[in-house]
């Protein structure tokens, strides 16, 4: 009689140590559990719909250096020393591998006001197909209006290349200028998008263009700031349903 062999089973335990100042917190206890076990918790930014938009529009609270896209718009004041880069474009720069320090040069790209520059990040850098930067200007004289221009440039740009979906990050406090609401800047950036896709809308009927490429629009803002976005949007929107 032939005997079967003996399967032993030996169970692992794991044990996870957490400090007492933690123990309250249940989301970093959560994450302390998942690290032991090999596993990354990802967070989805949180998304915010615009409702009654011409053309589907949402904020994505969400730094433009972790966005997947087929183009991430970003924007830049004059490439002078004394706007230093903050944030968001600090992020974007390292990812980029310092890329943005090398053409910030009056020579290479100067970031006057509606100056553009299409880049196609190296793999393993952004996450984004494509980034277009956009010129601010100088940025002591800077006013929530000059964002007008760059919300027009953003759309033509964006429907030029073929890009459905666009997302844009207006990056002005990130580049180092904090004193005008977010809101205001947002309201004119929509304002000058809109226009955009009025006048492609006219091209279109006259039979001097194919129709319209982009079929949504994505905002970036941060967390702190959403809200005054969010009506900031709406106003222009409001705005272009008088136009």
């Amino acid at each position: 009689m032939r005997t079967l062999p003996v399967v032993r089973f030996i169970t692992l335990i794991v044990t996870v140590t957490v400090a007492p100042g933690l123990m309250t917190n249940g989301y970093a206890v959560a994450q302390t559990v998942a690290q032991a076990a090999g596993t990354a918790t990802v967070k989805k930014p949180t998304e915010i719909r615009i409702a009654n938009a011409p053309i589907p529009m949402r904020i994505l609270v969400q730094s433009p250096a972790e966005t997947e896209t087929e183009l991430q718009i970003i924007c830049l004041f004059r490439s002078e020393p004394a706007n230093t880069l903050h944030g968001s474009l600090v992020e974007t720069n390292e990812k980029l591998k310092g890329l943005l320090d090398r053409i910030r040069t009056p020579a290479l790209f100067g970031g006057e006001w509606g100056e553009t520059l299409l880049i196609t990040p190296p793999a393993g850098s952004l996450r984004a197909q494509r980034v277009l930067i956009i010129g601010l200007g100088d940025a002591r004289t800077f006013a929530p209006a000059r964002m007008e221009l760059v919300g027009l440039i953003a759309y033509r740009e964006a429907s030029r290349l073929g890009v459905t979906h666009p997302f844009f990050a207006p990056t002005v406090i990130d580049g180092g200028v904090s004193g005008f609401a977010t809101g205001d800047v947002a309201e004119r950036v929509v304002r000058g998008f809109l226009r955009g896709a009025r006048t492609e809308r006219v091209i279109t009927e006259s039979g001097a263009a194919g129709g319209a490429v982009i079929q949504e629009f994505t905002f970036l803002a941060g967390a702190q700031h959403a809200g005054d976005t969010q009506q900031g949007i709406e106003k222009a929107i409001a705005a272009d349903g008088r136009e």
